[in-house]
């Protein structure tokens, strides 16, 4: 029989041909290891990749699917993963984005970067928390709150509103995380929408004089924590974690009485960028994340995330908006308010240890 083309003119006529069964074994396993084209696709996550990771491991254990995580660091949460789709938006490298909150998921919805996906499980939700159009789905929310150490502040002077932030009485007692980026540039984006400029803009000068800026809601929350602090305001999934770890801190859910705001719930979000590379595996990542078993995840596990599935069984250990009055929220309004809100944080805060 005689040597193919191949084998005569190829490099391999000049490789012992002991060695071909190894190099076989060698190019099998990369295929094994290298994700095939529709067997992966790519996340940018802005939820902390200790929650997230395990839910991407669950999804790829039932479908088969590798989840390629880009996640973002604590100090840009959300804002730089939101920056790298824009900047990418003329070769996206994201098939999904799953933020952390909704705001900078609606400015991608507004500048036309999200495809429309009707995922079969979104009419279980709210409609507030759903995009009409398909382009992105809420889950698992998170609520603004209050954590207070319970040794440094007596019972009867403890905060009920965000306002007790800019009292003089604790001055550089109080901490914030810094507000360009997650959770807390959401939150000023809504209260630039609820309040109006001025009124948002003198609130966040008296902030910035009273409040200690820290990198982010978990440092506010250690802070409090271990005594540094006497009050902060952050997240309830950092919130939750010191309580549970037996520190001497509560949660208070702020503005509750007659008359004030509320407390904010900001949920997740999950949205397919459009000019997704795999458009398969980017559905089948949504239908999963807004399934009740990955909600049952986020509420039962570490982060304690509030279920917005009212058929998810699991009791979230924190307050729901079932259990505490919420802040009415016009998110797309906020979005819109995002530039404004955020030219002006920049230069009030840029600064700020």
């Amino acid at each position: 029989m005689r040597t193919s083309t191949f084998w005569r003119n190829s490099w391999f006529s000049a490789l012992p041909w002991v060695l071909l069964p190894a190099i076989g074994m060698l190019i099998a396993l990369l295929l094994l290891i290298v994700p095939r084209e529709g067997r992966h696709v790519v996340a940018y996550c802005a939820l902390d990749e200790g929650f997230s990771q395990p839910v991407f491991e669950e999804f790829t254990r039932q479908t088969g699917i590798t989840v390629l995580g880009k996640f973002d660091t604590e100090s840009t949460k959300t804002v730089g993963l939101t920056q790298a789709i824009f900047a990418e938006r003329a070769q996206p490298r994201c098939d999904v984005f799953w933020n952390n909150e909704i705001v900078n998921t609606l400015r991608l919805d507004q500048a036309g970067l999200l495809d429309a996906y009707h995922a079969a499980g979104a009419s279980a939700f709210p409609k507030q928390y759903r995009s009409t159009g398909g382009t992105w789905h809420g889950f698992a929310a998170r609520a603004r709150v209050l954590i207070v150490n319970t040794e440094l502040v007596a019972v009867g002077d403890r905060p009920n509103s965000i306002f007790d932030l800019v009292d003089p009485v604790w001055k550089n007692k109080v901490g914030i995380a810094k507000p360009l980026a997650g959770t807390t540039a959401s939150h000023a984006a809504c209260l630039f929408a609820a309040w109006g400029k001025d009124r948002t803009e003198e609130f966040f000068r008296q902030l910035r004089a009273n409040a200690r800026v820290m990198a982010g809601n978990k440092q506010v929350a250690r802070s409090v924590a271990r005594g540094e602090l006497a009050f902060g305001l952050t997240d309830t999934d950092d919130a939750i974690i010191e309580v549970e770890q037996g520190y001497p801190v509560t949660i208070v859910y702020p503005d509750q009485a007659d008359g004030q705001l509320g407390t904010m719930f900001i949920p997740n979000t999950v949205s397919i960028i459009k000019g997704a590379r795999h458009t398969e595996a980017a559905q089948q990542l949504v239908d999963f994340l807004i399934s009740p078993t990955v909600e049952g995840m986020l509420a039962t596990g570490p982060s304690a995330q509030i279920p917005l599935n009212p058929s998810v069984e699991q009791l979230p250990r924190v307050e729901t908006p079932r259990t505490v009055r919420a802040m009415e929220v016009d998110f797309e309004a906020a979005a819109k308010q995002w530039n404004t809100a955020a030219e002006f944080l920049r230069q009030e805060f840029a600064t700020a240890d």
